[in-house]
């Protein structure tokens, strides 16, 4: 969680885990990797403490913005679960996702939001639909919680 003054949220970068996987050049090329992950958090947060939350998290949602990059995307939740920013899916910005599971029923931002009041940083790994192939993958979350 990237806790503010204001109220508390964590910024999360997401990319799939065959990224960590012993892959062809090209293919490696269409992943991010751990370190872009963890680079992209980290240039988030950045940018929410010199811009604010609004216009960050509006440059957070673009999915033509700087915090897309192939695979790897950032997100924004509140310490309940509410979705904040998502340079993914714009249409989940505001909706309480505390209750998404994935296919093996973790409950992965519940999970995240625990994870995040105890590590100030931390990976996550879950099964999630990818949206161009509609096939279950492994993913793998970098979080950070503001301070």
């Amino acid at each position: 969680m990237i806790l503010t003054s204001k109220a508390p949220f964590f910024a999360v970068a997401v990319l799939l885990s065959m990224a960590f996987s012993v892959i062809p050049a090209k293919a490696a090329s269409e992943h991010g990797t751990a370190a872009e992950a963890t680079a992209l958090v980290k240039k988030a947060k950045a940018v929410i403490a010199a811009n604010g939350r609004e216009k960050a998290f509006a440059e957070i949602s673009r999915k033509d913005g700087p915090f897309v990059d192939r695979d790897l995307y950032v997100v924004a939740y509140d310490n309940k679960g509410t979705c904040l920013a998502h340079g993914g899916n714009a249409k989940l910005i505001g909706q309480d996702l505390s209750d998404v599971q994935d296919v093996d029923g973790v409950f992965y931002v519940k999970e995240r939001i625990e994870k995040a009041a105890k590590n100030p940083s931390f990976w996550q790994d879950y099964k999630f639909t990818n949206p161009v192939s509609k096939k279950i993958e492994p993913k793998s979350v970098y979080c950070e919680t503001s301070g």
